[in-house]
């Protein structure tokens, strides 16, 4: 069976076994939580720059005392 033929078509929980079992052997226990981490962090500023928004908030005035 060609290996092309084998990931074309659905998804299935069988595909996915394998391709997590391939992430664990190339990259160890260790390194994922950092990577997942990461990926989290590459999301979320994304989405921040898709709402036009920064990160860092404006500095507050403080209002002045009569």
């Amino acid at each position: 069976m060609n290996a092309l033929y084998f990931f074309m078509g659905e998804i299935t929980p069988m595909k996915v076994i394998l391709v997590l079992a391939i992430v664990l052997l190339l990259f160890g226990g260790k390194k994922i939580p950092e990577l997942m981490k990461g990926l989290g962090s590459g999301v979320k500023e994304f989405k921040n720059a898709a709402k036009g928004e920064d990160e860092t908030p404006a500095p507050r005035r403080e209002e002045e005392k009569i």
